[in-house]
């Protein structure tokens, strides 16, 4: 396997954090919980540690400002399942949601709808395609994320070669931005690596396994795959060691969960690019009580990430990138 010590270098300068960091303060006066400030937390899909971690972040914020949070998610990551979760939280009249969207179509007008009953509504890590109605939007910066990976690929792969990208499904904000990221700088190298074009694993490890199982019976000089979230990344490494393929193919994913962590040390995996939902779920928040209690809100914040790799993962900058299993 290829190592580089310019990316563990780089480790620090890619953890950014170009939105607000967790620690400063905005003025949101803690105490008595004025009536009405219920606030709801709808994740992206139950059981993730992005959103575990999110929630972790979320509850101690929301402890510490006073006010009462109850968290519901779909079973799977799909806008049919997220959509009555929104609905029966509208429906009980709470005064923000907190949501990470699964569309950035289907998830519109019943948020606008529940702006217009006059939920301040926040946006975390997802979005939708007019977020205007949202007090505010807190997200990583994917499109740079994408980039990011393609950045360690090349650290990984210095020879250059074909690529591959295996992403969820189109319609998601966060991962069209990682993708578009990732593609746009392998078409920026010059020739030296050659896209495979992008694929979706519709959040299925066994899809994404299939996918990276047959691209490398038409392609088996496939060099590197980047895979743009948990489950993309878990199957593409389960595809390589079926096509008995492991140490020939640089797996670069995306957040850093338990079992993401676990497989970037056995060296399935060979990069992460971890983001901050810990940052952003207290972000979020802080913003969705500034809006409740009249105080001034910030309508788009950007959070960094960290690039994990085997060498870093168990520092403590490395340790404090990785996501939770529990708060």
């Amino acid at each position: 396997m290829v190592k580089s010590n310019n990316l563990v270098k780089k480790t620090a300068v890619m953890a950014v954090t170009a939105g607000v960091a967790v620690g400063l303060t905005m003025g949101i006066a803690p105490g008595a919980q004025a009536a009405g400030e219920k606030i709801v937390f709808i994740q992206g899909v139950k059981g993730d540690g992005f959103y575990i971690s999110m929630g972790c972040g979320v509850n101690a914020e929301a402890k510490k400002l006073g006010v009462s949070v109850s968290t519901q998610g779909p079973a799977k990551f799909d806008a049919t399942l997220q959509r009555p979760i929104l609905a029966s939280v509208v429906a009980s009249k709470p005064a923000a949601i907190l949501i990470a969207p699964n569309d950035v179509v289907a998830m519109q007008k019943p948020l606008e709808q529940a702006a217009k009953a006059g939920i301040k509504v926040v946006l975390v890590d997802t979005t939708v395609k007019d977020p205007s109605f949202a007090v505010s939007q807190i997200a990583s910066n994917n499109l740079a994320g994408g980039a990011a990976a393609f950045a360690a690929v090349k650290k990984l792969v210095p020879g250059g070669g074909k690529v591959l990208g295996i992403g969820v499904k189109p319609g998601i904000s966060t991962t069209d931005a990682r993708d578009k990221g990732f593609q746009d700088a392998v078409r920026k190298s010059g020739g030296k690596f050659v896209s495979l074009g992008q694929q979706y694993s519709n959040n299925e490890p066994s899809i994404a396994a299939q996918i990276t199982t047959a691209a490398l019976a038409k392609d088996p000089d496939l060099k590197a795959i980047f895979a743009s979230n948990l489950f993309s990344a878990e199957g593409a490494a389960t595809g390589i060691k079926q096509a008995g393929k492991e140490g020939q193919v640089v797996v670069v994913g995306f957040d850093a969960g338990p079992d993401q962590v676990k497989a970037l040390k056995a060296g399935t995996v060979q990069a992460l690019i971890a983001q901050q939902p810990y940052d952003i779920g207290v972000q979020g928040i802080q913003q969705a009580v500034a809006a409740l209690r009249g105080q001034p809100t910030k309508k788009k914040i950007t959070t960094g990430f960290t690039i994990l790799t085997k060498a870093n993962v168990d520092t403590p900058a490395g340790k404090a990138a990785q996501y939770r299993a529990v708060c």
